[in-house]
This record gives structure tokens, C-alpha cells and sequence, in this order.
């Protein structure tokens, strides 16, 4: 995958995830001779959400920063490392899931953002064409709140963490890797307490009651693909992209 489309950004994904995974076209379903090790399930870590207060000589009143504690279990941890063994023996010698990590937190951050300002056409090289098709219908359907809810500014996501890992062969002998990463972010729409389906949606307050800036601690999930067949292109697609109660 490339940011082409995105002036200057083309080159700068690819150089980001690389190594790392990334986003991946549906290829042909994983009927072919998968490893035996695909289909992990994604990772369910349980998180804590608080926030601390602490002042500061120069500060005008409580600042207040949002803290997330995840609690993974042992198995689901090495059964992930173990995939990443796998990509640096059979794929990429240099992959590094905390690169990897560093490159996939920029692309959500543009991708979201040109979500939700609609420009999809600049999208073409970074979502793969069946995505892409489903948000245009999506992405016209959203009221602008929840439109606006979608983008994610770099210094406003507060955790990531991955989840399915897969390695798989397509029934042309293709060879891909898919990692699937799941974002917290903080963002400032204009959002009800309660979104369509009766899941409850974080609120954080900043500030004392005068100037206090209420924001919502939303969840993405965005997959990344790379094929690594012999002679295939060096790019991360991104193949599935989920806000839940957003973008449904």
C-alpha cells in the first residue's frame, strides 16, 4: 500500500510499515493450503480506563491525562509472538511489531481523517477497492457527528495494541500476512451518551466546571495486509476498518 494519493504520504507508509504488517486486500478466501497456524482469534485484552490528576506550578487548574491498563492473557501474548517468529523466519528478516506499531498508529491517523472530511478519492491506494466501495455507501449515510467522531489526531490516540495475526496461502500459491490493530483514541464530537445499540461510550471531562472540554474515548479496529509472494510490491493495504457504532 502506498499514500500516494495523499501527496508526499505514498512513500512515507510504506516507509513506516515497513517490515511491520499491514493492510491487506481480501485476497481469495483462506481456502488454500493455510499454514496451520491462521485464524488466531483477535486478542480481547480487558482495559481499565481512568484519568489522573496532577498540577503543575504554572498550570490554571487540574490536568488531567487519560491512563489505559490492559490485561492480556499469557497464552494469547506468546501465541501472537510466536507469529511474529514465524514473519522474521519465512518473510521479513527485519520485521519489528513495535515499528510495525509506530507505522500502523500513522496510517489510522490519516485514514480517519480522510474519512471523515469525505474525501475518499484520495483513499484508492491506502483501502483496498471492496473496502473502499462499502464506506463511500457508509460514509454518505453518517450524520456529521458521528462523521466527525471517526477522525483521530496522532497525539489523540491513547493506546494500540494488535490482534489477529494471520499467514496464509491463497489457492495460486500466493503468500500473505494480515495483523489486525485496535486503536483508543480521544476525540471531541458531539456525541450522544448513548450511540445506536446501547453501547455506552466513554466520557472524559478536562478542566474545572468553567472551562471544562468533555471528549469520547472511542475504539477503531483497522487491518493491514501484505502479500509477500516472490516479485509482489513491498506495500501494507489496509482491508477492514471498524469503528464500532460509528461506521456501521
Amino acid at each position: 500500500m502506498a499514500l500516494r494519493a495523499v501527496p508526499g504520504c505514498g512513500r512515507w507508509l510504506a516507509r513506516a510499515l515497513v517490515a511491520p504488517g499491514a493492510a491487506r486486500v481480501p485476497p481469495p478466501p483462506p481456502a488454500a493450503s493455510a499454514l496451520p497456524l491462521s485464524g488466531l482469534r483477535p486478542l480481547r485484552p480487558a482495559a481499565r480506563f481512568a484519568s489522573t490528576a496532577g498540577q503543575g506550578p504554572e498550570a490554571e487548574g487540574p490536568q488531567r491525562r487519560v491512563v489505559v491498563v490492559r490485561i492480556t492473557s499469557p497464552f494469547a501474548w506468546l501465541r501472537t509472538r510466536f507469529y511474529y517468529l514465524l514473519i522474521r523466519l519465512y518473510f521479513d528478516q527485519e520485521f519489528s511489531i513495535e515499528e510495525f506499531t509506530r507505522g500502523a498508529k500513522q496510517a489510522f491517523s490519516v485514514v480517519s481523517k480522510l474519512l471523515s472530511q469525505r474525501k475518499l478519492d484520495l483513499l484508492d491506494e491506502l483501502v483496498s477497492a471492496e473496502v473502499l466501495q462499502v464506506l463511500k455507501e457508509k460514509i454518505s449515510l453518517l450524520p456529521d457527528s458521528h462523521r466527525d467522531a471517526l477522525a483521530a489526531d496522532i497525539d489523540a490516540i491513547m493506546y494500540t495494541t494488535e490482534g489477529d495475526v494471520r499467514i496464509y496461502y491463497d489457492d495460486d500459491g500466493r503468500k500473505f500476512v494480515s495483523i489486525l490493530m485496535r486503536f483508543w483514541y480521544l476525540n471531541g464530537a458531539n456525541l450522544p451518551d448513548e450511540v445506536p445499540g446501547e453501547t455506552k461510550v466513554f466520557q472524559i471531562v478536562f478542566g474545572d466546571e468553567s472551562t471544562k472540554e468533555k471528549r469520547h474515548l472511542l475504539t477503531a479496529n483497522y487491518e493491514f495486509q501484505r502479500e509477500f509472494t516472490e516479485g509482489a510490491k513491498p506495500d501494507w493495504t489496509i482491508t477492514r476498518i471498524e469503528h464500532p457504532r460509528l461506521l456501521e
